[in-house]
């Protein structure tokens, strides 16, 4: 039994397991506490109402396994940007709102690339890079307008209320959109040369750089996947809001960090399981539930409870990690005592 435990602790998926089952937990309490929330309907809302970060949490994971301190704090102030530019193009010209989310697209890519570069490039802080974008992308947000700009284009406002019926229950486009994310990133972690690489670069990158992988390369298309997500994640966040405003998605890319790093990701880079990401959200946005239903408690104490998971999970994985290392050690002298023998 303690050598199956042992074992267990040390699973790549071991925190991803925590996750799933803090997640059921949670569910299951609030099922059990308040009448019509274990419905088909409440567990799909997870999804829709969190479609944005859901997105945003991708691109951000992706940079957290590149190692080199790896993070983007850009990404609200990208989702704010993408929110305003959309509902100005669709103000301001007579352009189709697909030509507009094209252009927008190419902005997260675009600031992607930035960072990225100078990130791989100057050899700077990920972490001072990303916030200068971020002020950037707030700035620019502001410069287009100040005040809320409404989106009134009537096919995207089809699109916004646009669902796919599942029973008598029904699931909006933007949660759509997030889980075909997790999906096609899932499988381009684990199963093409560029997820391998990355968490290569993460894990090690002398030893990738050794291994003959571009890990400059490997670095700038993160960030470009980042903001692109970031970018994504405007669109989604757009058709819930149907506005562009300079303070939207404040304090989002934080809800994204937490998320990430609750659903097994470690900050320091090279382990990270993308469906634990999700369910890392929807821990979040259960929370959120719970205390709607209840009625009475601030919405804020879904940051207390987060920051509190936040800590926990963070102290398990240091846990984790110094308990692999002991294995590794154990291993390596019962093969040096057979060399011997």
């Amino acid at each position: 039994m303690r050598k199956f435990f042992s074992n267990a602790v040390a699973s790549q998926y071991f925190s991803f397991y925590v996750t799933l089952i803090l997640f059921v937990v949670l569910f299951g309490a609030g099922s059990m506490l308040y009448e019509g929330f274990f419905s088909l309907q409440v567990f799909l809302n997870l999804f829709i109402d969190n479609a944005p970060v859901i997105i945003i949490c991708v691109g951000i994971t992706f940079t957290i396994i590149s190692g080199f301190g790896g993070i983007d704090l850009s990404v609200g102030a990208v989702v704010a940007l993408c929110c305003m530019t959309l509902a100005v193009l669709m103000r301001d010209t007579s352009l189709s709102p697909f030509v507009c989310m094209a252009i927008v697209l190419v902005i997260g890519l675009a600031v992607g690339a930035l960072n990225g570069f100078l990130i791989t490039f100057f050899k700077l802080q990920p972490f001072i890079v990303t916030l200068g974008t971020m002020f950037l992308c707030r700035g620019l947000t502001a410069i287009l307008s100040r005040d809320s700009v409404p989106i009134d284009n009537e096919l995207y406002g089809e699109l916004a209320f646009w669902s796919l019926p599942i029973g008598d229950c029904f699931l909006s486009l933007g949660a759509i959109v997030a889980l075909i994310v997790v999906i096609v990133a899932t499988v381009v972690l684990k199963f093409t040369s560029f997820g391998r690489g990355v968490y290569a670069a993460g894990g090690n990158e002398q030893s990738a750089r050794l291994m003959g992988l571009k890990v400059d390369s490997i670095r700038i298309k993160v960030y470009m996947i980042s903001g692109f997500c970031s970018a994504l994640g405007g669109i989604a966040y757009s058709l819930i809001m149907l506005s562009g405003y300079t303070q939207h998605a404040l304090g989002m890319e934080m809800d994204a960090i937490a998320s990430s790093v609750i659903g097994g990701t470690q900050l320091m880079g090279g382990v990270a399981f993308i469906p634990g990401c999700l369910v890392g959200v929807m821990i979040q946005g259960t929370i959120l539930t719970i205390i709607s239903f209840q009625g009475t408690l601030s919405a804020w104490w879904t940051k207390i409870v987060v920051g509190i998971l936040l800590c926990g999970f963070i102290m398990m994985q240091a846990l984790v990690n110094e308990h692999k290392n002991k294995l590794m050690r154990l291993s390596a002298e019962d093969s040096a005592n057979d060399k011997k023998e």
